[in-house]
């Protein structure tokens, strides 16, 4: 039992110096090549394991630096207080006051989320609805996702309001945009959301130019995917048929 308890006070002692370890180096300080061996200290020690880097690394509940969304990042390395990615995500989600897109999740969480995010929805743990063009995750339980999507709607009305953009400015990109060919247009509005960010950009640009708000979406999906053939206005085939056409008909 003294063995047990002087190696378990060996790894408390070297993580909260180091603040997070791998397994190997606690194998290394303890002398063991056991893994369920350190495993079993590190429980008794109160641990958590990291949410990146397929949890390789290993710090103490105690010396963990949490903020106010229950993240840890010393390095790059991400740790978290509700458990492994999924539980974080599904936290995260349902917690959140007007839920998150995958992009905006990836930015807080610094790791890629898309397959959390996608597990979760299928097991119907977390919903979510389609705005301007991207997805938003949401609470699973109706009446929050309608509270969520309400309160992020409300947001996105109160950003496009305190714009600092003045009058002078709305109507030079206005007459900017009315001298360009339809594929410029299309595109520039693109772009234009693009700035505005993925919060309502679609819808505001549309107002603001006067277009159809899917004209805008597609505008940005071109631009975001590089989808843009060089040299034409329309794609191959799209455009009204030529007189020549007409005629042979």
């Amino acid at each position: 039992m003294r063995h047990k308890l002087f190696y378990t006070d060996t790894i408390k002692q070297h993580l909260e110096k180091t603040k997070y370890s791998t397994l190997d180096e606690l194998k290394s300080i303890t002398g063991t090549t056991v893994s369920m061996t350190i495993f079993r200290m590190l429980k008794e020690a109160d641990y958590i394991s990291s949410c990146s880097h397929r949890g390789k690394y290993y710090s103490l509940m105690h010396c963990a630096e949490f903020d106010h969304l229950g993240l840890w990042q010393p390095d790059g390395i991400l740790f978290s207080k509700f458990g492994n990615l999924i539980d974080t995500v599904e936290h995260l989600v349902c917690n959140s006051e007007i839920g998150y897109t995958s992009t905006e999740l990836r930015t807080v969480l610094s790791v890629k989320v898309k397959e959390p995010l996608m597990q979760l929805w299928v097991e119907t743990k977390l919903a979510r609805q389609e705005c301007d063009g991207v997805y938003v995750y949401t609470s699973a339980e109706a009446a929050r996702k309608r509270q969520q999507l309400l309160l992020r709607h409300q947001r996105a009305n109160q950003d496009i309001s305190s714009s600092s953009v003045d009058q002078k400015v709305k109507a030079a990109i206005v007459l900017f945009y009315s001298i360009l060919d339809e594929k410029q247009r299309r595109l520039y509005a693109g772009l234009e959301s693009i700035k505005l960010g993925q919060r309502g950009g679609d819808a505001t640009i549309a107002r603001l130019l006067g277009v159809d708000q899917h004209t805008v979406a597609k505008g940005r999906k071109e631009l975001l995917e590089s989808d843009i053939e060089i040299g034409r206005v329309r794609r191959v085939g799209a455009g009204r048929t030529t007189v020549e056409k007409k005629l042979r008909k």
